[in-house]
């Protein structure tokens, strides 16, 4: 990959990523993904609380149906928020890089390059790992089916969307 891309891209690249350790994007990670653990193992307490009892008077027993969706609902909207997190990460790193360098648009062709390099060698990455790459490793394997759905699930906006933004950033066309 270094070798398929000129200095000035590797460089907005390095620029990327120096920008998630400069704004504890790890941690703001880690404390997301904490916090959507946590959602998910009260959900799953609160579930089986209910199956299994807790009181002694039946007539006292909630609602099996509300806790079961809330069971249900509780993880996903956390994975949701844990993923719109993620994303407004890379849309923040993406703009850093971008003020750092005095344009976007040598980010913005290190996107484009890796994702057409991606396309032509697709890789075998776990959804779990995703978040650890520049763009989005997922989105190849997807194809167009149910793509908006899996975009709320997404750790990385597209790199269309990115790619734009990042072109708006660039001083001739802020100028303008």
């Amino acid at each position: 990959l270094l070798q398929s891309m000129p200095r000035a891209e590797v460089e907005a690249v390095m620029a990327h990523e120096m920008m998630h350790v400069k704004h504890r994007d790890i941690l703001i990670g880690s404390v997301a993904a904490a916090i959507a653990t946590a959602i998910s193992y009260i959900a799953q307490m609160a579930m089986f609380a209910s199956m299994f009892g807790g009181r002694s008077d039946d007539d006292e027993r909630g609602n099996p149906i509300a806790v079961l969706l809330m069971a249900i609902l509780a993880p996903v909207a956390a994975s949701l928020i844990q993923m719109a997190v993620s994303r407004s990460r890379e849309f923040e790193a993406d703009r850093g890089a971008a003020e750092l360098l005095g344009t976007g648009d040598n980010l913005a062709s290190a996107l484009g390059r890796i994702e057409a390099l991606a396309a032509r060698r697709p890789m075998m990455v776990a959804p779990a790992q995703a978040q650890a790459y520049i763009h989005n490793p997922l989105a190849e394997a997807r194809g167009r089916s149910g793509a908006n759905m899996a975009r709320l699930f997404s750790t990385h906006p597209s790199t269309e969307e990115r790619i734009a933004r990042l072109r708006s950033y660039s001083p001739a066309r802020s100028a303008q």
